[in-house]
């Protein structure tokens, strides 16, 4: 880039207020509060050590682990559900208290009831709250699903009720996401706001208290307004450099940036920010207690307190090919996975250099029982796959769009920077092919060869890529210093894409449903309120933002160095009726 990166990898909603950091000033609060009996409710991946250090001298201390099921009986409870998958399980049907030994419970809290008065109770754990219901003081530790995954790959954290902690990270992952993050967002949703305090533990040793009343403000704050959540990079095997210089990113000790969530609140977090301290909250938190608000009436009626679509980076700039991978239809997601939806998707190019291509959908008649077998023959050691025998590619330039229905064999090629809009099931990628290459531990990729071949569409070929998938671009309206260009997506896909030319003041609407925008060219933009409902909101080239379904109307226009000049958007949103 010829000028400074103003990519904003810390977006804050400020609100007043006051937070108490540190475990010392934390305790001298605790030790101020009426009543004795304090429940700390902690999220899977709480430095539960930190809070038994800190606190267990305060006075009777209950670690709720010991009222869990044995090891072996937890690990009976969720086999199931976890399966013997490397990568897959099931969406688990399981509550907080089905990992709870019935009979340590009970004892635990007759016990309790028999301290006096003077004693100061500390319960702390998974289940505090379904100990000490009645607490004098409750509070909630969370922690966003991110850093989570950062201290599983560091070997740091253990399973609900099970010692895992040494296992390889996508046997962790795995049991987070279909059964422990299910469980205990399910026990957080009926909690949450009968607490009187949260805990920031994103940060170790470095914990945060503020007042839940506080937090409640900052997500009614949130959803009346444009906002970003904090976007979060990670390297990988095909990763390029492009985000390094675009997102002013740290390139030591780092191999590359290969990509970005930067619209996934299941993963990301929000950050609150009070006076001169900031808190951070998993941004999930916002859809699950500000559903309606954010998404409208008519989305969240079909998808309940889930965000449907995702924004998300893919860079290849300098790097390698993605996997040659496919995902899954509806209903297999649904009868093997217990997922609601499925992972369709599209590749919009954000940048590409010259020999920039995609892979996308079958040659015509290719034969499937002869490409399964040539895929299942190059798992062999030194056994190659010929992909472009049997795969379509397609050049790709800057603003190029591919549409992605699940069953479509796709992946981008090197050299292409991908802002990936889909929905938000995330996982569900069969991979085909990992073009003989090791991942970033040594180890080879998990390959899913006896999955993809069961969901491929193998009428996705050259023909129906190019009529269906391959730039689908509609002018729809235009006016004075403007363009609106329908984009996407495929028919059989639930989101719909519109991508604006501007120089001018472009007015949007929400239409009752949440709104997911990205700035695709330009410098900056500022999003303002035709009736100043809310503060003007600045945006930065490749920024991702959301704007909440109860905004209504808001207006979009050239800031700062790039007025006068023409810059784009792509806004995706829910389809009507879809």
């Amino acid at each position: 880039m010829s000028i400074k990166s103003n990519f904003d990898k810390l977006p804050t909603i400020n609100l007043e207020g006051e937070v108490v950091s540190g475990w010392a000033e934390i305790i001298q609060v605790l030790r101020n509060t009426k009543g004795n009996v304090i429940a700390i409710e902690c999220y899977p991946g709480v430095d539960f050590l930190e809070f038994k250090h800190a606190l267990e001298n305060e006075g009777v201390f209950l670690d709720t682990h010991t009222l869990l099921k044995s090891y072996e009986e937890v690990l009976q409870l969720t086999k199931a559900d976890v399966t013997d998958d490397a990568i897959f399980g099931f969406i688990t049907r399981l509550d907080l208290i089905d990992f709870f030994d019935m009979k340590k419970l009970t004892n635990a809290q007759i016990n309790l009831q028999s301290k006096t008065n003077d004693d100061p109770v500390i319960v702390c754990g998974p289940g505090a709250f379904l100990c000490v219901p009645n607490a004098d003081v409750k509070i909630y530790a969370d922690m966003a699903r991110w850093e989570i995954q950062l201290r599983m790959r560091r070997n740091e954290v253990n399973g609900l009720g099970v010692k895992n902690c040494c296992e390889p990270f996508n046997l962790q992952y795995k049991r987070g996401f279909f059964v422990d993050w299910r469980v205990c967002d399910k026990f957080k949703k009926e909690w949450f706001f009968k607490c009187d305090y949260l805990l920031d533990t994103n940060k170790q040793n470095n914990p945060k208290l503020v007042k839940m009343d506080q937090v409640k403000l900052g997500l009614k704050k949130a959803v009346q307004q444009p906002f970003r959540l904090v976007p979060f990079f990670d390297p990988g095997p095909w990763g390029g450099h492009w985000m390094e210089e675009v997102c002013d990113l740290e390139t030591e000790g780092k191999p590359n940036h290969a990509w970005c969530f930067d619209c996934v609140p299941e993963e990301n977090s929000l950050l609150l920010g009070f006076n001169n301290e900031v808190v951070e909250i998993p941004s999930v938190d916002l859809v699950f207690f500000q559903s309606k608000e954010l998404l409208g009436d008519e989305v969240e009626a079909r998808f309940g307190q889930e965000f449907p679509i995702r924004f998300d980076f893919l860079d290849t700039m300098g790097g390698g090919n993605l996997s040659l991978q496919v995902h899954p239809d509806t209903t297999y997601i649904q009868q093997n996975f217990g997922m609601n939806y499925t992972q369709d998707e599209s590749y919009y190019i954000l940048d590409a250099k010259d020999n920039a291509e995609v892979y996308l959908g079958l040659k015509k008649d290719v034969d499937p029982v002869q490409m399964i077998h040539e895929l299942n023959e190059a798992q062999k050691e030194d056994q190659g796959f010929n992909a472009d025998k049997f795969v379509n590619t397609f050049p790709a330039k800057k603003h190029d769009h591919f549409l992605i229905p699940g069953g479509t064999i796709h992946c981008s090629g090197k050299d292409a920077m991908v802002l990936e809009i889909s929905a938000t099931p995330y996982i569900f990628t069969f991979k085909l092919w990992d073009w003989g290459r090791l991942g970033l531990d040594g180890k080879p990729r998990p390959i899913n060869i006896k999955h993809a071949s069961k969901v491929i569409d193998w009428s996705r070929d050259t023909y129906f890529a190019k009529n269906e998938l391959v730039n689908q671009v509609t002018k729809l309206a235009e006016g004075d210093g403007w363009i609106e260009e329908r984009t996407g997506l495929h028919k059989r896909e639930f989101i719909e894409t519109r991508r604006h030319w501007f120089t001018k003041p472009l007015h949007h609407n929400t239409d009752g449903g949440v709104n997911v925008l990205n700035l695709i060219e330009g410098r900056e933009a500022i999003v303002e309120s035709p009736v100043g409902s809310f503060e003007p909101f600045v945006v930065h080239y490749a920024e991702t933002f959301i704007v909440p379904a109860g905004v209504g109307d808001y207006i979009i226009r050239p800031y700062g160095e790039s007025e006068g000049k023409t810059i784009g958007t792509i806004k995706a949103f829910v389809r009507k009726n879809a």
